[in-house]
């Protein structure tokens, strides 16, 4: 009898175990994904009627010493997407018969192009008004900024060494340690939904001093919605590891206690 109720115990564990590594292991990949791609937040607007100042456009996009107004306006009337590390506008392909002859362009003919934020422009400041440097420093989106960069990073950063400790605890063959696990999920959590929560301000913030141009609309991307989705699963599978880390402890406890007396 004592063999069957240890049986059940060990499979209750086991599955919450095996439930809590899947959430884990999908977490990390919604993260990396949403860390790695460029569709935080996207923008929709209608075709230029023409892309004669094409180079202008381009060289004022990927200016070494960009200004938050000139690339959020061309943001706005190109279809633009943002994510952690780059922005994307939508353009004519040089290769197009356009280039000689700029007329409204097919869709077919049009490509993405990006630019990546360098690590000094991550950390720059934001100006109250935008582009403006002489309106003094908006010290609450720059902070809103750069938390929405640094916090998914600590979150997978997190869930990785979580994950080192849970392969010491079976290494161990101790569900004990997997307790740190759930903490290391749980504060995993915490921060992705900061970053979550300071892009939808900054974004907030910022379009309250850039207006949207009429018939431009701004919509939340997938890469946000991974994000979004990745935290719950965090906090999930934290439950599951500290629930079976504490109850296996409990039982084991009583257990011995039992077989003193």
């Amino acid at each position: 009898m004592q063999k069957n109720l240890n049986a059940r115990m060990d499979n209750r564990f086991a599955t919450a175990l095996v439930i809590a590594c899947v959430l884990s292991l999908i977490s990390t990949i919604y993260m990396a994904a949403s860390i790695g791609t460029d569709f935080w937040y996207e923008y929709r607007s209608p075709a230029p009627e023409n892309f004669s100042d094409l180079n202008k456009i381009r060289d004022d996009f990927v200016d070494s010493d960009p200004d938050e107004k000139t690339y959020n306006d061309l943001l706005f009337r190109y279809n633009g997407t943002v994510g952690l590390w780059r922005r994307c506008i939508t353009v004519p392909n040089k290769s197009t018969p356009w280039y000689s002859s700029p007329e409204k362009t097919e869709s077919s003919d049009l490509i993405t192009e990006c630019f990546s934020f360098t690590l000094s422009e991550q950390f720059m400041e934001k100006y109250v008004e935008p582009g403006n440097h002489n309106t003094g420093i908006d010290l609450l989106r720059t902070y809103l900024w750069r938390c929405q960069f640094l916090l998914p990073f600590v979150s997978l950063g997190l869930m990785c060494f979580g994950a080192l400790i849970g392969l010491c605890a079976c290494a161990c063959r101790s569900l004990y340690p997997t307790i740190a696990t759930g903490v290391l999920h749980f504060l995993a959590g915490l921060c992705t939904l900061g970053s979550v929560s300071c892009y939808v301000a900054g974004i907030e913030l910022l379009h309250q001093k850039l207006q949207l141009p009429e018939n431009v609309k701004g919509e939340f991307g997938w890469s946000f919605c991974l994000a979004c989705v990745s935290a719950p699963l965090q906090f999930m599978a934290a439950a599951l590891f500290i629930w079976a880390a504490r109850t296996n402890r409990k039982e084991y406890t009583l257990m011995k206690a039992y077989r003193m007396a």
